[in-house]
């Protein structure tokens, strides 16, 4: 089929991401989908894939499939199964572009967005577009309808606005997607995540065709929502007080301490005055908020102590990889 029209842009280098669990049968018609969507794509580009512990065969399809097509597909196996969040950094680690796209390995997301998605993200001086499946091709009450309501939720808290946040094709710069890492289950959070390290006006979102699933099963279901909302607790966190928790920490035990502090002071005025105050509940009231307030500001204490490690060691990761790839000679790349 002849090779779609390219947008100009920059030159530059690119890695296409792809975690894959138990997909099996979608292996080769992925990496295939790929090769026709960058088509004549006018840069050097690799292809990463990323078995996250697979229990099928999707880890001999992933290298049978990979070596029919050439050393600028790459494999990354990790030994067991991560979850999503650690197999997508274990191939943004391993990607050498200068710009990164992620997407998912069920063939729901299109590769022919690709392009188009990268020539934005460079001719725009942004740092990340994100797709936006504005026809979305899922169920109404399992996932469409809880979807909105946490794109809804998590704009409003974090101050990035997107229409879609769970979509998992998005192309980034690769210096920026690198200066943050991921953890537990927040891929979903990235433009968020990113949010710490570049402003909002350098994020924006693209219109991306989205597929139906054709093969295998849907790895997520409703109880992922109550899990959002517990990582978009932590992801509010982190963007607010990741550098200086002893903020957070201090400053409700500071107001902890004040309320406890007017309470006895209260409490003392009464007795001085003479009147029996053992049995009021105030009193316990007020001695267990200051006790509260002196655990708190003690938390804080540890929490910045914790924050410097953090930012001081950056050696640690969530993964570990079977066969480390780390080809540096130019001729892994489709050109």
């Amino acid at each position: 089929m002849p090779a779609q029209q390219t947008p100009s842009c920059p030159a530059h280098r690119l890695s296409v991401v792809i975690p894959m669990y138990n997909e099996a049968e979608n292996v080769e018609p992925m990496i295939a989908r790929v090769h026709e969507g960058l088509a004549g794509y006018p840069h050097p580009w690799e292809l990463i894939l990323v078995d996250d512990g697979s229990t099928d065969a999707t880890p001999a399809e992933l290298r049978r499939v990979g070596a029919k097509f050439g050393a600028h597909v790459r494999t990354v196996e990790l030994m067991r199964n991560f979850k999503q969040t650690a197999a997508m950094q274990a191939g943004i680690d391993a990607a050498r572009g200068d710009v990164i796209v992620t997407m998912d390995g069920d063939l729901q997301n299109d590769p022919k967005d690709i392009p188009r998605m990268v020539a934005r993200l460079l001719n725009e001086d942004l740092d990340l577009v994100s797709g936006w499946r504005k026809n979305r091709q899922d169920g109404l009450f399992l996932r469409k309808i809880p979807s909105r309501i946490a794109n809804r939720l998590i704009a409003k808290i974090t101050g990035v606005k997107l229409n879609d946040y769970g979509c998992s094709l998005k192309a980034f710069r690769a210096n920026v997607i690198k200066s943050v890492r991921l953890y537990g289950e927040m891929h979903r959070f990235i433009p968020a995540w990113l949010a710490t390290v570049t402003t909002p006006r350098r994020i924006s979102e693209e219109v991306v065709t989205h597929h139906a699933r054709q093969f295998g099963q849907s790895k997520y279901g409703i109880s992922r929502t109550f899990r959002v909302i517990l990582d978009l607790i932590s992801v509010f966190f982190f963007m607010r007080f990741r550098a200086r928790p002893g903020h957070f920490f201090g400053g409700a035990g500071l107001a902890l301490g004040t309320i406890g502090g007017l309470i006895l002071a209260y409490m003392a005025v009464l007795k001085i005055l003479g009147h029996d105050i053992g049995t009021r509940p105030l009193l316990m009231v007020g001695f267990f908020a200051v006790i509260m307030a002196v655990q708190f500001i003690l938390t804080g204490v540890l929490a910045e102590t914790l924050a410097r490690i953090y930012f001081e060691s950056g050696s640690a990761t969530l993964y570990q990889v079977r066969n480390p790839d780390s080809p540096t000679n130019d001729e892994a790349w489709h050109a």
